[in-house]
Parts: structure tokens; C-alpha cells; sequence
């Protein structure tokens, strides 16, 4: 074991780690989410034919729109069941496991789909739209918890944004995947909807070689040999004495305590406020309208006179464009800190969305307001991909500890699937009622989170668990600082006790 900076390793076998648990874990979600949009039609068509074999009944276009509406929502709600199975599913088999193991809804989602149009079944969409959720809701928790647990403390965010980047980079391979001359074609929409399985196989055979997480294995199992061997391989040289340090302190801290329950949390006063922040965030980065954008995209190309047949092109710009924002966000963020990317992403997108709605408010009387509503399409996902699109999967790593981490992720993918799935049921009869004002409430929305980012949330970038904590604490116990700073000098004595009795 060396000291502190004595030796500089080799980030490879970590970087390989983060590809293999991301093409299987968060791209499925962006990559699920994008497939949809180019086979509608023919899904639809395939719908109205299923009920004239079975019961000779033509359906209105409005009942096609709503199983439609089902088969598309449902994926939300799929999202929202992974995510409250998730932690116990970490807790009992550790982090990389379940990635592996949630591959086993992949697979039966992606056979139902294959076999829906042989079968004559949409019911079978819908069954494997759901299970590809639930796939994605314990991706989206699992994966980023990974990463923040397997990263040295200087590249934690960067790494744990990178769980980002993949999902903008599912959306826009979905996007291409989906184009007319691959699998976006009439007869090709079942294998479209089944070409999720590639990427989990990628990862069923290649996560197995990587470690789990050293602080599940030290600090969940109690294997302080298998926590070195797996920092060890992770870092490409030998473990430095004061990463193994953090971790014996938090398992000091955390001894004897059992995984807190979701419900636990919410009473528990010393982090009730890293709980406000995460439900906040989480809740932010759905009704912010960035997944709304993607909807009105089509529309807003129209209207600027693209013609119908080349849309889909311009469209694969959208996520190419929140991919080259996440990326850029995974290199700054660093430099430049958590808070400031996060709320900077929110002042700007509130930005965009006041311009957005006048461009759309004049685009009548001005020609080239379609122009600048199309630019404005743009500029919102990238300032969506600079910050709220990764930096909010990295908060619960970094604001809670072990015990309560996985409830920590539960409960803010709960609020993540859940506003994603209202935004989906509403967003219509908001363009409907608002029409050009309905990018108002989202503006709002974004306005209230930068506020809320700017007052009460603490700066995280390259800071221990007990920094955080400490921080949070003048939040959570005001007037008792004294008593808490005493509390923590004991606990920090106790990590070193525990450290010089292991080593």
C-alpha cells in the first residue's frame, strides 16, 4: 500500500468498467426512449388490423392514439416499478450483479417484441414496454451508484456523469437505428423494437470481468481484501493509504446500522435536506420540458419549412446535440463544480424557453421567427445536457452515505419516472390549452430550480462524505454546529483508529 500521490495509475481498466456497465445500463434508456418515435405509424396501422382480425371492429383514430398513448407511457411506469426495486436488489447483490441481472428483463422484453407481429399481439408491446422499463429504472439507479462508488474522489463526477453521456448517446443511436433506410421502415418495426437485446448482451459478456464496487465490498460486506484487490485493479496500481482511509471512516461510521427502508428517510432529520434536494432535482430534470422538446421538434422543423421527409434527419441533431452537451459537461464539470454547472444549465434553459416563446408568438407576423424557434430547440438541449442531464444522477453518491444511499436512489428515480410519466399524459393538453405559452411552465420550473440550486445546495466537487455532511448540517440541525463539529473530530478519529488497526 502507498502513500497519498506516491503513485500515479492507469485509468484504462476503469474506463472499460464505465463502457460496460453503460451500453447496457443507462443507453438502454435513452436509446428506448428514441425507437419509438419512427415506427408510430406502422405500430398504429398494426394496432387497428389486430382488432379488425379479432372482433371485426374499426377503431377511431382517437382509441388507435390512446393504446398508442399506452404502449409509449407505460415505459415510464415500468421505469418507476425498476426503480423502487432497485435498492433492495443492490443491497442484496451488490452493484454489478444486478446490473447483469437486470438484463434478464432486457431479454424477455426484447423476445416479446420480436414476436408481437408473428403473434398478431400488441398486448405483447405493452408487456415488453414495461419490462424495458423496468430495465431502465434500475439502470438509472444502479449504474450512476456504481460509478460513484468505484471512482477516486478527484474524477467522481466526471465519472459519474458519464452515466449521461451514454444516454444521450442511446438517443441519438436510437435516433439513426430508427432512420427509414435501417430498421425505421414498415417491415422492419419489430426488429427495431427488439435491437435493445445487442447492447445488454455487449454487457453480459464483458461487466463480468470488472470488480464490484470497493465500498459495497468493504463496507456492505465487511471483505477488506476484496475492497483493496478491487481499488487496486480499478486504479492500475497499488492502493493509496488515504482513499482506503475515506472508506474505513465511512465504515465506521455506518457499523452496526442496516440499510435504511425509503420511508426511514423522510424522518430521519440529519438528512433532510440532502432528501429535499435530490426529490427537487430529480423532479426538475423531468418537468424542466426537455423531454417535451423532443416532441415539439418535428413541429418546430415544419414550421421553419423543412420539408416532411428529411425531419428525421434534423432530428438526429437534437440528440447530437445533448450528447456533444453531456460530453462537454462530463470535462467541466471538475473545473468548474456541481452547483455552478447545474444551475447555470437551469438559468439558461429558462433563458431559451422565454425566448422559445416569443419566437413562437410572433412566428405568424415575423418569417424568421421559425428559424429562431428551430435555434432555440437547439440551444435548450444543450443547456440541458450541460447540467441537470448528468449532474443530478451524481448527487445521491456524493450527499449520503452507504446505509442510506440506495433508498437515497429509490426514492429520486420514484420522482424522476413518476414526473416523466405525468409530463407524458399532460404535455399534449398543455400545447392544446397554452399553445405558443407552453413552454411558460417549464420556464418556471427551471427558474425556481436555479434559485433553489443557488441558496440551499452545497458545493460537493472533490469534498469527503463527512465535509458534505458537515455542510449539510448547518441545513438540517441549525443552532447545534458545535455539537456536531465534536461528534465529527470523534468519528474522523475512529476511521484512523480503524485504519491503523488494519493495516
Amino acid at each position: 500500500m502507498s502513500s497519498a500521490g506516491a503513485e500515479k495509475g492507469s485509468p484504462l481498466r476503469l474506463v472499460l468498467m464505465i463502457a460496460s456497465a453503460s451500453i447496457g445500463g443507462t443507453l438502454q434508456y435513452g436509446y428506448n426512449l428514441a425507437i419509438m418515435n419512427a415506427p408510430t405509424t406502422f405500430i398504429q396501422t398494426f394496432i387497428n388490423e389486430t382488432f379488425i382480425e379479432r372482433w371485426d371492429i374499426q377503431l377511431e383514430d382517437y382509441q388507435v392514439t390512446l393504446v398508442w398513448t399506452i404502449i409509449v407511457s407505460i415505459f415510464s411506469l415500468g421505469g418507476f416499478a425498476g426503480a423502487l426495486i432497485s435498492g433492495p436488489m443492490t443491497i442484496r447483490f451488490g452493484r454489478k450483479k444486478c446490473l447483469l441481472l437486470n438484463n434478464i428483463f432486457l431479454m424477455t422484453a426484447a423476445l416479446l417484441a420480436l414476436l408481437s407481429r408473428a403473434a398478431r399481439s400488441f398486448e405483447m408491446i405493452i408487456i415488453s414496454r414495461v419490462l424495458v422499463g423496468i430495465n431502465a429504472g434500475i439502470s438509472m439507479n444502479v449504474q450512476p451508484m456504481y460509478f460513484g462508488e468505484s471512482a477516486p474522489k478527484h474524477l467522481r463526477g466526471a465519472v459519474s456523469l458519464s452515466s449521461a453521456v451514454f444516454t444521450a448517446f442511446g438517443v441519438v443511436l436510437g435516433q439513426v437505428v430508427g432512420l427509414r433506410e435501417i430498421l425505421g421502415s414498415e417491415p422492419c418495426w419489430q426488429y427495431l423494437l427488439a435491437s435493445n437485446a445487442i447492447p445488454g448482451l455487449i454487457q453480459l459478456l464483458t461487466l463480468p470481468w470488472f470488480p464490484e464496487s470497493p465500498r459495497y465490498l468493504l463496507i456492505d460486506r465487511g471483505d477488506k481484501e476484496a475492497c483493496v484487490n478491487a481499488l487496486r485493479r480499478l486504479r492500475g496500481c497499488e492502493v493509496q493509504s488515504s482513499e482506503l482511509d475515506e472508506i474505513l471512516q465511512e465504515q465506521a461510521k455506518t457499523k452496526g446500522m442496516r440499510p435504511s427502508r425509503p420511508w426511514e428517510l423522510f424522518t430521519d432529520r440529519s438528512v433532510r435536506w440532502q432528501l429535499i434536494s435530490v426529490m427537487i432535482i430529480s423532479s426538475a430534470m423531468q418537468l424542466c420540458g426537455n423531454d417535451s422538446i423532443y416532441f415539439y421538434a418535428s413541429y418546430v422543423f415544419k414550421e421553419a419549412g423543412i420539408p416532411a421527409d428529411k425531419i428525421q434527419y434534423i432530428t438526429i441533431g437534437t440528440g447530437t446535440c445533448e450528447f456533444t452537451a453531456c460530453i462537454m459537461c462530463n470535462l467541466l464539470i471538475e473545473r468548474k463544480g456541481r452547483r455552478f454547472m447545474l444551475a447555470g444549465g437551469f438559468i439558461f434553459m429558462t433563458f431559451w424557453a422565454v425566448v422559445f416563446t416569443i419566437a413562437l408568438s410572433f412566428e405568424d407576423r415575423i418569417t424568421w421567427m421559425s428559424y429562431l424557434s428551430m435555434a432555440c430547440v437547439f440551444t435548450y438541449i444543450l443547456s440541458f445536457g450541460m447540467g441537470p442531464a448528468g449532474v443530478t444522477g451524481v448527487l445521491p453518491t456524493e450527499i449520503f452515505n452507504q446505509t442510506a444511499r440506495p433508498a437515497a436512489y429509490m426514492i429520486a428515480g420514484s420522482m424522476m419516472w413518476l414526473n416523466l410519466f405525468i409530463i407524458g399524459m399532460i404535455f399534449p393538453f398543455l400545447v392544446s390549452g397554452l399553445r405558443e405559452y407552453c413552454f411558460v411552465p417549464f420556464g418556471a420550473v427551471c427558474l425556481l430550480s436555479a434559485l433553489y440550486v443557488g441558496l440551499f445546495l452545497p458545493e460537493t466537487q472533490g469534498k469527503s462524505l463527512s465535509v458534505i455532511t458537515h455542510e449539510f448540517h448547518r441545513l438540517n440541525f441549525k443552532g447545534q454546529n458545535h455539537h456536531f463539529e465534536s461528534q465529527t473530530k470523534a468519528q474522523y478519529q475512529l476511521g484512523e483508529v480503524c485504519l491503523s488497526t488494519a493495516l
